[in-house]
């Protein structure tokens, strides 16, 4: 009899068991013909995980070519997944930002990455997505960083300490007259662009100065992955977590000190925001660091890729030299050559030097803009699914040939040029910085710091691989965060200081930057 009665409890707790996993198997995995089509899979269950962990980011470009759907839906295990690929699609999402909401996203994505307490985590949680108003820490944060970082004399501010960082940084890589020195690229690059990047932000107490901080902070970046995923984080991340541990220590030191009393306004307005809101300390300096990530992470690649392909493209450089010289003045003090440039000038004489940027961000950017859905809605004829996810990847519209043409796999430095304008699409179908409420608000000092590099770097120096011939790496390791793709290997280079130039002395200025270089539709109102 207790036989029996074990018998009909095993049963019963079977049957259970095996109703709720077909239940949550239908939750995960079932499609409503309502949705989004299905996006075929090689594997039931788990071959969009093994597409994507062997093609990246690349992987939605192969679905979207493969289906041809304008949204398809991918089953992944834990999550429903929606992909939107066509541009006017894209600008439907965009307008529903409430339903189609980043913000909650956001703060959960904000608190795995900084490590944030309870405590702080509920403030941010506070009406994260706006629904009650523009109030909160969530929507008084994002209103900081707009108001920090429009154009105006606050961002000139920024720009300027930012240009002198870099005209030194060059200054000290320019070798003497007759010599040269070789670099890692990218290296170089990064470490350059980090110091100027930060001191503009972070001002005289920056704790970026201290490289042990700046390193600690790349060997977090490195390690997000291992952080996202969440298994066993005291073992599989503790290299990422112990860094981040260390960037946060100082931040919390800095802030202390009274450092952001003499920051940039953006540090500043970000700042007060969460004393506002009463944030602890330890909290602030924990979310500085995941704020570094959309300050430092992108610049770099970005300024790799525009100068190795200014190089090694056939006649590039010297089309592009041509403009840049013509915006510089030249004048002798004292027996010396000083040559002047105005960076904003760039923007308004410099169209080849603009459309190359703009083409290294379109062949170069592989971000995707999420979204979660917060109920049950129809985009257009289809039904999404309160819990899902939507994603809006830039590299399916920038890698579409029915948009772009039959060139579109090829980097083509005059695609963006004026008298091109009819043989490329609307200025909706570049994304390289998002869109709609959450365009990028960092665009405008990204694009001005890029130019400045390049073209100061163009302007004052040579440049030749050290193997002899130009090879473009890889970037099948780029880091999860990242929205330009990172190279997987450097480039080492040889500099040598540009003929006829040696004894040049620099002198680089930037006048009011309120004339902006438009390449979304969002700044047409504001364009040149």
């Amino acid at each position: 009899m207790f036989s029996a009665a074990n018998d009909s409890t095993f049963i019963l707790i079977l049957t259970g068991a095996i109703t709720l996993a077909y239940f949550a198997t239908r939750r995960m995995f079932g499609h409503d013909p309502r949705e989004p089509p299905l996006a075929p899979q090689s594997i039931p269950i788990i071959g969009h995980m093994l597409g994507l962990s062997r093609s990246k980011f690349n992987y939605y470009v192969d679905l979207s070519q493969q289906t041809g759907f304008p949204i398809f839906t991918m089953s992944l295990p834990g999550q429903k997944m929606y992909v939107v690929t066509k541009p006017d699609l894209i600008q439907t999402v965009q307008k529903q930002h409430k339903i189609l909401a980043f913000p909650p996203i956001e703060a959960k994505f904000a608190s795995t990455v900084c490590g944030t307490s309870a405590e702080a985590q509920a403030i941010l949680n506070k009406n994260v997505n706006g629904d009650e108003g523009d109030f909160g820490l969530s929507m008084e944060s994002y209103a900081a960083m707009r108001a920090g970082l429009k154009p105006g004399s606050e961002i000139d501010d920024m720009n300027r300490i930012m240009i002198q960082e870099i005209a030194k940084s060059l200054d000290l890589l320019q070798p003497a007259k007759g010599e040269s020195r070789k670099v890692s690229m990218y290296e170089w690059l990064r470490d350059a662009i980090t110091t100027a990047t930060t001191r503009s932000v972070y001002g005289p107490m920056n704790p970026y100065d201290d490289k042990a901080i700046a390193d600690a902070f790349w060997e977090f970046e490195s390690g997000l992955m291992s952080i996202l995923v969440g298994f066993l984080p005291s073992i599989i991340a503790r290299k990422p977590i112990a860094a981040r541990n260390k960037v946060a220590k100082a931040f919390e030191a800095y802030y202390k000190a009274g450092g952001v009393e003499k920051a940039s306004a953006l540090a500043r307005y970000r700042y007060q925001v969460e004393i506002d809101h009463n944030v602890p300390l330890e909290d602030i300096a924990r979310y500085e660091v995941g704020g570094s990530i959309a300050v430092l992470v992108n610049t770099a690649p970005a300024a790799f890729w525009s100068l190795v392909l200014l190089y090694s493209h056939p006649g590039l450089l010297d089309d592009i030299r041509k403009e840049i010289d013509a915006c510089t003045e030249t004048f002798t003090e004292n027996g010396s050559t000083i040559k002047t440039l105005d960076i904003t000038s760039l923007k308004e004489s410099c169209p080849l030097l603009l459309s190359s940027y703009q083409e290294v961000l379109r062949y170069y950017s592989m971000g995707t803009s999420v979204r979660e859905v917060m109920e049950d809605t129809y985009l257009d004829q289809w039904l999404l699914k309160k819990g899902a996810m939507l994603q809006m990847p830039s590299r399916i519209i920038h890698q579409d040939a029915g948009l772009w043409g039959s060139s579109v796999a090829d980097f083509n430095p005059r695609r963006f040029l004026p008298e091109e304008k009819q043989n490329r699409p609307r200025d909706v179908c570049f994304r390289a910085f998002g869109g709609g409420k959450t365009l990028c608000p960092g665009r405008h000092f990204a694009t001005n710091e890029i130019l400045a590099v390049v073209a100061l770097f163009v302007a004052r120096l040579d440049m030749k691989p050290v193997g002899g011939h130009w090879k473009l790496p890889t970037t099948a390791n780029t880091n999860v965060a990242a929205v330009v793709m990172e190279p997987d290997n450097d480039v080492d280079v040889e500099i040598t200081t540009r003929k006829g130039f040696e004894e040049v002395k620099w002198d680089i200025s930037l006048n009011k930057s309120d004339k902006i270089f438009a390449m979304v539709t969002e700044d047409s109102g504001e364009a040149l």
